[in-house]
């Protein structure tokens, strides 16, 4: 589990997995979300531009949980 701190209202999921490093690139991400690999709140999400506010949890098959935390 790893928390991510966010200083805006929300942070659109691609770029979610980018800050956290969880992938290297936006077409990575566009990969890893469009391959169902990405689960937000327990329910899997393929939207890009899902938004992913504080206190949200998504998980990343074969990394782990990220909760976000506003500051």
């Amino acid at each position: 589990m790893e928390i991510i701190e966010i200083n805006t209202e929300y942070i659109k999921l691609d770029q979610l997995l980018k800050y956290a490093a969880v992938v290297g690139n936006g077409s990575e991400a566009k990969m890893v979300i469009l391959d169902g690999l990405v689960s937000v709140n327990g329910q899997v999400c393929t939207q890009r531009n899902k938004k992913i506010r504080p206190e949200d949890e998504v998980f990343v098959e074969d990394y782990g949980k990220l909760i976000v935390k506003g500051l």
